[in-house]
């Protein structure tokens, strides 16, 4: 007979052993685990060596110029912060403002796009329906961005998450924290919540509330947990870092110091639930957990 039980003895990817005693009376024990401990306080060996940090954000640049402040003093902050800015790889918008101002700090910025992006020589602006090249290959004044060339939307979402720590949501469209029209990939901000919700990685989502953007998302996680869709520990699985209570002064205010003191103060949430994310259906097993997305 084998006997199941939970342990962090599984956690980096190990294939399920059985133990050598053989004692009379003695029952197999098989160990299986989530891919992160219970607590969800720390993170495992090989994400403690990340420290990128992803940035969600709109190809368009707002109506308030608060939005391009915003990201304007986030990217140098986390430049500033030696950390490096894992983005989408557009210049247009706030897109190319937040990596901008990582770049003019000095920092290293890495841009992954799909192919189909740079053969088309950028993305479309949805709000005014003008195509630009927005992406391009070690485009001027942008030649120390680091272009990550991949297949697929798909591909894009998983590499930037391989590469980040944490993910940052700047105010944006669709493409930034739902719909898979925009250039930025889909799902973004609500799918590496959720991801966090089900284990398939320990790691924070901070969005920047410039003008309260973020209001109605809150609202909405919010009304779930009413409604019994949400546990209610599982709103802060999501961190709104505020500005001043008057909007007026959003755009003079530092949302990148902020941010990044968000970052260092964020603690995880217990997990909800316990999948191991290292299995496969072949019975072998993936170190990266980010293959079962």
């Amino acid at each position: 007979m084998t006997r199941l039980s939970f342990s962090s003895w599984f956690q980096r990817g190990r294939t399920p052993r059985r133990s050598k005693d053989r004692s009379p009376g003695h029952k197999d024990v098989v160990s299986i685990s989530s891919p992160f401990n219970a607590t969800m306080a720390i993170h495992n060996d090989q994400n403690a060596q990340v420290r990128g940090i992803a940035v969600f954000c709109g190809s368009a640049s707002g109506s308030d110029p608060a939005f391009a402040n915003a990201a304007k003093s986030l990217g140098k902050a986390i430049a500033e912060a030696k950390r490096p800015l894992v983005y989408g790889g557009g210049s247009a918008g706030i897109m190319g403002v937040v990596s901008g101002a990582a770049l003019e700090a000095g920092g290293d910025v890495v841009g992954v796009t799909p192919y189909a992006m740079v053969a088309a020589g950028g993305e479309v602006d949805q709000t005014k329906t003008i195509h630009k090249p927005h992406i391009q290959l070690q485009e001027q004044g942008r030649e120390k961005v680091e272009m990550v060339i991949v297949n697929s939307m798909h591909e894009r979402k998983a590499e930037m998450a391989k590469r980040s720590a944490a993910f940052v949501g700047l105010p944006g469209g669709y493409g930034t924290f739902e719909e898979a029209s925009r250039p930025i990939p889909p799902n973004l901000v609500l799918e590496v919540v959720c991801w966090s919700q089900i284990g398939i990685h320990s790691k924070p989502v901070i969005l920047v509330n410039v003008r309260n953007f973020w209001e109605p998302l809150r609202a909405l996680i919010r009304n779930g947990i009413r409604e019994g869709f949400i546990l209610e520990k599982n709103e802060r699985l999501v961190c709104f870092v505020e500005g001043p209570a008057d909007v007026a002064e959003h755009g003079a205010f530092d949302w990148g110091r902020a941010t990044l003191d968000a970052l260092e103060q964020w603690e995880g949430v217990a997990a909800s639930h316990f999948y191991n994310w290292h299995l496969r259906k072949d019975g072998e097993t993936e170190e990266d957990t980010l293959g079962a997305t």
